[in-house]
C-alpha cells in the first residue's frame, strides 16, 4: 500500500518516518512528502538561526533543533518547522520537540502564502508555543507573533532591517537580523540594504 494514502495516528507515523529516505510530515492522518532541497540562500538563513541559537543558548535550559525534530500539533498533524528552540526536558531518544517555545520558517516560493497564513494559525495552537518566527530569505525581512502565556492572546510584530533585533522574550535572546542574514547580499530597494 501506497504509504502516502495510508491514515495514520501522529505516533505511527513518527515511527514509520524512522524508515523512509525522505522528510514527511502528517496532515490531516496522511503522510506528506515535504519538499526537499533548498536554495543556498534559504539554507544559509536556516544555519545562521541555528548558529546564533546555540551559542546563545549554550548552558541554558532551552536547545534549538533543526527540521529532523518533529511538532506535534494539537489536531493531530505533525509539522517540521526549519527550526525550533524547545525548552522542556531532553529526552534523547524522542522523535519530537517536548516543549516548543519557538518556531522559524525560512520562506520559501513554492509555501510561502501557506506558511505566511496557514501555518502561524495551526502553530498558536501548541500549548507551550510563545513565539513564531518568518522569515524572508529575499529581504531583511521577519514577521513575528508572540504571546507571553497560554492564556494571553497572541500579537505581532514586523520587523525589518539589518540593524534591527528579534525580540525572543520566552527564551531571553534578542535574535540579531545582522546575525539572521550573516553572508547573504541583497539588492539595494528601500526595504533591504546591500
Amino acid at each position: 500500500m501506497n504509504a502516502a494514502l495510508k491514515h495514520m495516528t501522529a505516533d505511527e507515523f513518527l515511527v514509520w518516518c524512522l524508515d523512509q529516505p525522505d522528510r514527511w510530515e502528517l496532515v490531516h492522518g496522511v503522510p506528506i512528502r515535504m519538499m526537499t532541497g533548498a536554495t543556498q540562500r534559504h539554507d544559509m538563513v536556516v544555519v545562521n538561526v541555528l548558529v546564533e541559537l546555540g551559542n546563545r543558548l549554550r548552558g541554558k535550559p532551552c536547545r534549538p533543533s533543526t527540521a529532523d525534530i518533529a511538532a506535534r500539533m494539537p489536531q493531530g498533524n505533525v509539522r517540521r518547522p526549519d527550526a525550533t528552540v524547545d525548552c522542556g526536558p531532553l529526552v534523547p531518544t524522542s522523535l519530537e520537540s517536548s516543549a516548543p517555545t519557538v518556531f522559524f520558517e525560512v520562506l520559501s516560493k513554492s509555501t510561502r502564502t501557506f506558511d505566511q497564513v496557514r501555518k502561524p494559525e495551526e502553530y498558536k495552537g501548541v500549548p507551550t508555543l510563545r513565539h513564531i518566527v518568518l522569515i524572508d530569505p529575499e529581504a531583511p525581512r521577519v514577521w513575528l507573533w508572540s504571546r507571553p502565556d497560554q492564556t494571553t492572546p497572541w500579537f505581532d510584530l514586523d520587523i525589518d532591517g539589518l540593524d534591527a533585533t528579534v525580540p525572543l522574550t520566552a527564551i531571553a535572546v534578542d535574535l540579531p537580523m545582522a546575525a539572521i542574514y550573516d553572508g547573504i547580499g541583497f539588492e539595494t530597494s528601500d526595504n533591504a540594504r546591500a
